[in-house]
């Protein structure tokens, strides 16, 4: 099964040291070893951002940074985990060298937990899609 682990964090726009840095790589590099790390990436301070928001029926584009926010969006990892449960602890490990923050853990959609409204299709057009993503990396 795959998970999305959203980590959350205040916004602090300080650039993580040499040292956390080197922490966080021996982390991925292990997970990524293992199998159950599968895309990592870090986000740039929200003053690069921009929210997209449709209600309505009318689309509003608010720039960054967004200070009315407690905590945004610093990063997400997306896992292969045998359950919840070891994607949750695969989470820990990683706050333990992240600090302070939270992730929100969520499991990704999967063909089957459609049923039969995923028509033969359907599956196909996204396995067309997938396989073009995949050719762009």
């Amino acid at each position: 099964m795959r998970f999305l682990s959203i980590y959350k964090h205040a916004e602090t726009n300080v650039p993580p040291t040499t040292e956390e840095m080197a922490k966080m790589g021996q982390l991925i590099e292990e997970m990524t070893n293992a199998g159950t790390l599968l895309a990592t990436e870090g986000c740039l301070p929200t003053s690069k951002g921009a929210r997209v928001r449709r209600s309505g029926g009318k689309v509003t584009v608010t720039d960054g940074p967004f200070t009315e926010s407690k905590e945004v969006i610093a990063g997400f990892a997306l896992l292969e985990a045998k359950s919840k449960e070891e994607a949750i602890e695969l989470t820990k490990r990683f706050l333990e060298v992240a600090g302070e923050g939270e992730c929100e853990v969520r499991q990704i959609a999967a063909a089957e937990d459609f049923g039969a409204e995923f028509t033969p299709e359907l599956r196909e057009q996204e396995e067309r899609a997938r396989e073009r993503m995949a050719a762009k990396r």
